[in-house]
Parts: structure tokens; C-alpha cells; sequence
């Protein structure tokens, strides 16, 4: 591509920004009788233009410049319009809508594919909402709670809201309803590219066998770290992924983003892969609206802390859509009241090694086998097989292999299939998870933070917490995998047999539902738990805080190796085994790989000796966002971990997207970013200090947010961006 450059010298620095931001690709024209109204004209592949570049020196705010180059683009009929000081771009539709902050430029074929949709456009109003849908080969009726929820999507969008967030409880349907709305958005023109994100494996196959299933008619595929991408229209990607590969895209290529379990992913590295996209942005959590931070609602742009559609967990249980639960009463409590701290910020196999001994693990075990062969006929009158499917959640992987040694002690008739470990670190954890859904055996699986969240069998009629959970978001998420119905066994109700005491903690009881509100039933009738601190962000990997820990528990013992030692591990094998190993010589010479290459790979590597795989990976390095191929490239040095100054940049600008600010407001926050970086905070005090208190950072900063929005946005710059990770 070549760029005839019309503004001034001084120009050039924001043109070569405007020109490595993402314009490949387009034909670019300049119109020397109307010099200096305009820098570039983005040619379409037909010759017409398509939109006006408007570049401005780095000092200057772009936004300022609308007036000025808006008469150029009606004068030669160009829908689109850029302004850009290197800084900051923003994109304006102008017909449509206002001018707003994007992450990079679009690409012709994105501007030229808007275009095609406006003139094939058609009001939502006019696609009827379906009684009936096709789901897993059985024919499902549109529940009225989803028929409201499209009907609120219909308004939103008809508004020109583009970010939407629904709630809806585990087990409801989410998945099913945004696949029947994207339908909707494919046929009334406002959407062909649709990106679908989520943070576990777990999750990604069950979006892409809903999308595969209701949008048939629709490409679909699962973007894997080292895949090539495919153009197709409807793109599957763990958050982890997409961390690593948003720069494969244009900020215009998608025009919709699904995020599920979104109240995860608006923080730091997490929202870059989200900001990244100018999209209609959809999330979807099951966390009740008290529990989300409000950096969530201020993402999908929700008024009063609301979100824009709410079925709540309640009514889910009145009408018949979920199964209640009851509590197992008279078992052992293991948690005295001493340790009912409020510190997150424990070591796992410390308090396993303070609260559990093989005296306790046995009894507890034993305590849950016996009530469950009392209660499963009751639970679900069509389950064939005693006790029927039942999750264990361990508080560490050695805490896991030991509870399911005991419970196959108790059944030695089923020689060691009555109960199986499902963790990261089992080789053959998706053949188990397919055998524990679909299989009589194993009845009950036992897990260490991969089966409580994005977890779905239908038939689970117990759940047994041996661990402490202070995080009522988790909370809830473990709680909700035993909610579906189970039409197949007459399932009526499941059991929750906690011997730590979490339901005390979080006031739940089965008459009184704890929904993050704080109400529920307690002894005292005063209690209530605590909101968690926004220092404890929760980032789908687990709530304890094990970023902080110096060890990874790695194999079916849960052996603790130094994280140091473990990153050296992976780094001399990786490379000592690339001279035998074609697909890491595939890997280190840039080439993509297949699905099945990948999942070959991943296999060999998560081998008995050292147990590499990503989530021991992601917490050796502390990258939460880190895919196994990113950790191969820096173990051969093809790539370098990105450093926290360059993270923070990126998270900097991602966070920039989603605030609704003046063009004032946010160069006023690009000034602070520095002193962000380098301190990991900005405190009040610093804008009194040179360099700021040269440039009157105090006294710009009251007159642009006010005394306490200045606190305030201060507050949350700390929060979602310079936070400072542990460890």
C-alpha cells in the first residue's frame, strides 16, 4: 500500500501510526485540490471511497478535528470518517452514530462488508422469535424468559445500545438463547462475523456444539493457539487464546462479541481481548447483579447497576426451570469458627495440611457415601445406579486423590471406577468427563477447580464442597452444578453436603436462597458475608489466591515444585526435544498447527514425569492469559513474555475503551499513564508532585471529573489497570 501524505511534516509521526495500525490492504488516494482538509482517502476495491483519515499531531485531541473533515466526507460521499493523533483513533460512523475511541483501524474488507449490511438491513421487529428450536437432536420450546430477553436484546440494539449484559442463573439456557439471538442478528442483516469467548475448554465445546447445532446453516470453528485462523463466520475462542491472537484481527472484523461468565473478563490482559473488538458487545453471566463489579456494568453501559435483562435464580426454581437443593444436615463441620477469617489470601496445602488428616478425609467420605445411598431414589426416582452422579470439590490436588482413594475403599465391588480424579494433570481428563456424563461409572468425580465452574451434567444429584469457598461468586457458580433438570431420572432435588461450613458463612439455606444479597437464614439473623476485595479479582482460574504461592502442585499427589524450577523444566526440555519432535519444530518455525497436531502435543507434554500443561504453565510463569503454545515460543525464544510495563500499557488502553469520556477526559488520563506504570498506582498526592504538578495535573484533574470523580477514576484506574499482581 502507498500513502500520498498531504498534511504537514509535522504529520508524519501520526501517519505512520495510521499506517501500521491495520490498513493493509486498502487503496489510499489524496485530493490535491482540497489539501489540508484532509490527510488520506481509503479507497474501496470499486474505486469509491470509503472513509477520510484525519491525522492530527500527538499534542492534539482527534475528536476536535469532526468539524473540519466532516464537509470533505459528504463531499465525496464517504460513509466512514478516522481521527487520529497516534494516540488515540477514533472511528465515526457519522450517518449513524458519534464519533468513538477504537483500539485500531479497520480493514477495507471490514468498511466495505458494513456498507453491504446497511443496504440489506432489516428491523428486528420483523424476524419472528421461534416457539420451537432443534437442540442435541431433541425439539426444545422457547421458554417465555428467554422470549423476553431477545425482546429486551430486539430494543437495546433498535436503540443503538451496543453493549448489552443479561444475567441469567446456571442452567437456564444462556448458551441456547444467545445462539436463537445471534440467529436473529444474522437474519435481519446486523451481523455476519461473531466471535463467541470463553475461559475454559469445558465451555468452548459445549458453545460450539450449541452453535453447530442451532446456527447449522453457519461456518463455525474453535480458534486453538496455534491453528490458523479460518474465515468463517462464527469464531469460538478461549479468553486465554484471544489474549495472544486479538492482533490477528482488525479492531472492525467481528460484529458481534459473546463473552460468557463476562464479569471475568473486563479486567487488565483479560478486557484488552475485548476492547480490542468494535463490536455490539453481548455479556452473559450467572452471577447475580450485587456481586458484579461495577466496572462490568459500566462495560456493557447498564444504568444503575442493572443489567439489561435479569431472570433471576428464584423464579427459575417457582417455575420449574431449575432444581432446588437442601443441605445434608447432621454432618461433621470441619472449619472451626477460629479460622473463619476473612483473609483471602491463604496457601491451600497449608490449610489443607491445618484442617485435614486422614482420620477427617476418610470420615467425611464416608458420612457423604452413606447419605447418598440413603436419598439418591428420593432425589431422582429414575436413577438406575446408587448413589447416582456426584461432584467432590477438594481444596488440592493431593487433597483429591485422597478422597477418591477412600471413596473407592468404601466400593471395592467397582475396582477403582466408583470415583475418579478430574484434574489438569490427568492425562485422559476429557475421556473421563465424557464417561462421568454419559457412562454409569465413575458415579462421582473429584476435582480441584475444574469441574465448579462451566461444568455441565444434568444428572448430578450431589455436590459435596470438602474445601472452603469465601468468594460468593464462586459460591454460587459450585452450587449451580446441580441445578439442571433431569427429566431422563425424575429428578426432583439435589443435596449439598458441606463440611466446611460455606452455606453458614454465605447465610444459604434452601427456604432462604443466598443470591448476593446478603440476606438468607443465620443463627444470629445479623450476619452477613462480606463483598469480596476488589484486590481478589477472580480470573476463571480459581478464587484462592494462587498467584501468590511460590509452588505449582503438579501430578496425582499434588507434589509442590518450585515455580522457578518448573519454568527451567519446561524451558531445557522443550528445547532438548525439539531436534525429535516435528511439531515443535513446526512451532518454532512459525507454522500453524492442525487441531489434532495440538491436542497430540498437549497430550505427550502432560506427561507423568513433569505435568506440563497450561494451567500448571499459567501459574509457573503467573500468566492467567499464557496458551501452550505461547510458553513454547518463549521456552525456544522465539517470543519474549511480555513485560508488566508493556501489559500495562495495553491493559491501559484497552481500559481507555470502555469508559465514556470527553476527548478531554481521556488525553487527561493518557498524561497519568506513566506514573501509573512505573509506581504500579497513582495516588492523589502524585498529581502535587513534579513532573504532574508542572503541568497542573491537580487542578486539570478537578475541572475535567470533579474533587470526587477524580478520586474516583483514580480508584479505578488502580483497580482494573495498575494493579499490581501477587507474588
Amino acid at each position: 500500500m502507498v500513502m500520498t501524505e498531504v498534511a504537514a511534516g509535522s504529520m508524519r509521526g501520526a501517519a505512520v501510526a495510521a499506517e501500521t495500525s491495520g490498513l493493509s490492504g486498502a487503496s489510499v488516494a489524496s485530493d490535491q485540490n482540497l489539501a489540508g482538509r484532509a490527510d488520506y482517502v481509503l479507497l474501496g476495491q470499486n474505486g469509491r471511497p470509503l472513509a477520510v483519515i484525519e491525522a492530527k499531531r500527538r499534542a492534539t485531541e482527534p475528536y476536535t478535528a469532526k468539524l473540519q473533515v466532516l464537509p470533505y466526507a459528504k463531499r465525496l460521499d464517504a460513509p466512514f470518517i478516522f481521527l487520529t493523533n497516534g494516540e488515540l483513533i477514533y472511528f465515526w460512523d457519522y450517518r449513524n452514530d458519534d464519533a468513538r475511541i477504537i483500539s485500531s483501524f479497520y480493514s477495507r474488507r471490514d468498511l466495505e462488508r458494513l456498507v453491504e449490511m446497511r443496504s440489506t438491513r432489516k428491523a428486528l421487529a420483523t424476524i419472528a422469535i421461534p416457539e420451537y428450536y432443534l437442540r442435541q437432536g431433541e425439539q426444545r420450546t422457547v421458554r417465555p424468559y428467554q422470549r423476553e430477553a431477545m425482546q429486551a436484546f430486539d430494543q437495546a440494539v433498535e436503540l443503538g445500545k451496543r453493549c448489552f449484559l443479561i444475567e441469567l442463573p446456571t442452567g437456564t439456557g444462556k448458551t441456547d438463547l444467545i445462539c436463537l439471538y445471534l440467529q436473529r442478528l444474522i437474519k435481519a442483516g446486523r451481523a455476519e462475523r461473531i466471535l463467541f469467548l470463553v475461559d475454559r475448554e469445558q465451555l468452548a465445546k459445549q458453545a460450539l456444539e450449541a452453535l453447530q447445532d442451532i446456527l447449522n446453516q453457519h461456518g463455525s470453528y474453535w480458534l486453538k493457539p496455534g491453528m490458523a485462523r479460518q474465515e468463517q463466520q462464527i469464531t469460538v475462542c478461549l479468553l486465554q487464546t484471544m489474549i495472544g491472537r486479538y492482533e490477528d484481527f482488525t479492531s472492525g472484523y467481528f460484529d458481534v462479541v459473546v463473552a460468557d461468565e463476562c464479569h471475568r473478563s473486563i479486567y487488565g490482559a483479560w478486557q484488552t481481548a475485548l476492547t480490542h473488538f468494535d463490536a455490539l458487545h453481548i455479556g452473559l453471566t450467572a452471577t447475580p447483579a450485587t456481586y458484579i463489579e461495577r466496572n462490568t456494568f459500566q462495560f456493557y453501559q447498564c444504568k444503575e447497576d442493572q443489567p439489561d435483562f435479569a431472570y433471576t435464580i428464584q423464579k427459575a426454581f417457582e417455575e420449574g426451570f431449575l432444581v432446588p437443593y437442601r443441605f445434608a444436615t447432621g454432618i461433621t463441620v470441619l472449619l472451626a469458627e477460629g479460622a473463619d477469617l476473612n483473609d483471602e489470601h491463604y496457601d491451600p496445602a497449608e490449610f489443607e495440611r491445618k484442617w485435614t488428616n486422614e482420620d477427617t478425609n476418610r470420615k467425611m467420605m464416608q458420612e457423604f457415601d452413606r447419605l447418598a445411598w440413603q436419598s439418591y431414589k428420593e432425589l431422582a426416582p429414575g436413577q438406575k445406579s446408587g448413589p447416582g452422579k456426584a461432584i467432590v470439590f477438594a481444596i488440592t490436588k493431593h487433597h483429591a486423590a485422597r478422597l477418591a482413594y477412600y471413596l473407592n475403599e468404601l466400593h471395592p465391588e467397582c475396582k477403582g471406577r466408583y470415583a475418579e480424579v478430574i484434574t489438569s494433570d490427568v492425562p485422559n481428563a476429557d475421556d473421563l468427563i465424557r464417561k462421568f456424563k454419559r457412562e454409569d461409572y465413575p458415579q462421582i468425580a473429584v476435582s480441584v477447580g475444574m469441574l465448579d465452574t462451566g461444568f455441565d451434567c444434568r444428572e448430578v444429584l450431589h455436590l459435596v464442597m470438602c474445601r472452603r469457598v469465601r468468594s460468593p461468586i464462586l459460591y454460587q457458580q459450585m452450587r449451580g452444578r446441580g441445578t439442571r433438570t433431569a427429566p431422563n431420572i425424575n429428578k426432583t432435588k439435589f443435596v449439598i453436603y458441606d463440611f466446611f461450613g460455606n452455606h453458614d458463612y454465605f447465610n444459604d439455606s434452601d427456604t432462604d436462597i443466598f443470591t448476593g444479597t446478603g440476606g438468607g437464614h443465620a443463627p444470629s439473623g445479623e450476619r452477613k458475608p462480606p463483598k469480596p476485595s476488589r484486590d481478589l479479582i477472580e480470573l476463571g482460574l480459581e478464587d484462592e489466591w494462587l498467584q501468590a504461592v511460590t509452588y505449582v502442585e503438579v501430578g496425582p499427589e499434588g507434589e509442590r515444585v518450585d515455580k522457578r524450577d518448573y519454568v527451567t523444566n519446561w524451558e531445557k526440555t522443550i528445547r532438548s526435544t525439539v531436534p525429535d519432535d516435528a511439531i515443535l519444530q513446526k512451532i518454532r518455525d512459525g507454522k500453524t498447527l492442525s487441531s489434532e497436531e495440538e491436542s497430540a502435543l498437549a497430550s505427550k507434554l502432560n506427561n507423568p514425569k513433569y505435568y506440563f500443561n497450561e494451567d500448571n504453565l499459567r501459574r509457573a510463569y503467573r500468566q492467567p492469559g499464557g496458551s501452550l503454545i505461547d510458553f513454547i515460543r518463549a521456552a525456544l525464544g522465539s517470543v519474549r513474555i511480555k513485560s508488566r510495563d508493556e501489559e500495562l500499557t495495553e491493559n491501559f488502553h484497552a481500559w481507555l475503551v470502555t469508559k465514556s469520556l470527553t476527548p478531554q477526559q481521556a488525553q487527561y488520563l493518557s498524561l497519568l499513564k506513566n506514573r501509573g506504570i512505573a509506581s504500579g498506582k497513582i495516588e492523589l498526592d502524585d498529581l502535587f508532585r513534579p513532573p504532574l504538578s508542572i503541568l497542573n495535573a491537580a487542578g486539570l484533574g478537578v475541572e475535567l471529573f470533579g474533587e470526587q470523580g477524580l478520586k474516583n477514576i483514580l480508584q479505578d484506574l488502580n483497580t482494573s489497570v495498575f494493579r499490581r499482581k501477587a507474588g
